[in-house]
């Protein structure tokens, strides 16, 4: 179990130092091509118009989500949906490209739908290996109150 929790913590401070990294180099190589102007440009740009679309998709999520309760049924895709727009808005906000890329994917109703379900699959199959007991069944020659039955 602590090996297992070290891994993970390991894996978050990659993360962590990582993609500011990737960011910065991306940033660099890009500014390099364009230059400098047009990289700040290009970063607002994309930040401004990812928040205007996360925004309209986020209304049609919730158009859709109150359509669901009002055939009473549990809106869980809108409300995955929700939050996987929700975590687009806070990637394009991060100024760099990769986070953009990976927010405007979010964003796109196609390739959202894709992300949500390898996602879902992944914790459905979790869930079904959690949910599996293994034994061996032995019968016995007693019956309940323990008197031989030969």
């Amino acid at each position: 179990m602590q090996t297992q929790i070290s891994r993970q913590m390991n894996a978050v401070i990659l993360f962590i130092i990582g993609i500011p990294l990737i960011e910065i180099y991306l940033m660099i190589k890009i500014g390099g091509i364009i230059g400098a102007f047009n990289t700040i440009f290009l970063i607002f740009f994309t930040a401004i118009t990812g928040i205007y679309f996360a925004r309209l998709e986020g209304l049609n999520t919730l158009r859709s989500g109150f359509s669901q309760l009002i055939k009473n049924e549990i809106p869980v895709y809108e409300m995955i949906s929700g939050a996987a727009l929700a975590f687009a808005a806070l990637l394009l906000i991060i100024p760099g490209f990769l986070t953009d890329l990976v927010g405007f994917l979010l964003i796109i109703p196609f390739t959202r739908n894709i992300l949500i379900k390898n996602i879902s699959s992944k914790f459905n199959k979790k869930k079904m290996e959690k949910n599996i007991i293994e034994g061996d069944v032995e019968e016995s020659k007693y019956d309940d109150d323990n008197k031989n039955i030969n």
